[in-house]
């Protein structure tokens, strides 16, 4: 054996799927403009999610329709009370219409 070298992976090396909660990297940022918005009513809100948990329903619906984790019920995400369309235009990040700057 040396060190700083992998050990040789025999024959017998089997795969296995990432536990629950593991998913892909949004590497192409298909999803980040809802994370972005998650993020910062987390922030605004002093790190307290259920303010924000419209947005983070929003923000797993994005990752499960663009196939970057399995499709999972609801109520399995601890999400079934959240209305689906319970997030206001503002929260939209694909809604040109409303500015970016919030109000005071």
């Amino acid at each position: 054996m040396s060190f700083g070298r992998p050990p040789s992976i025999s024959g017998s090396f089997q795969a296995t799927p990432p536990d629950r909660g593991s998913f892909p990297l949004d590497h192409y940022g298909e999803c980040k403009d809802y994370m972005k918005v998650y993020l910062d009513c987390l922030r605004q809100n002093s790190h307290n999610s259920t303010p924000c948990r419209h947005l983070n329903r929003d923000y797993l619906d994005c990752r499960m329709n663009r196939g970057l984790m399995d499709k999972d019920e609801w109520r399995n995400l601890g999400l079934s009370s959240v209305d689906s369309k319970g997030s206001t235009a503002k929260d939209d990040p694909h809604d040109d219409s409303v500015s970016s700057s919030t109000p005071s």
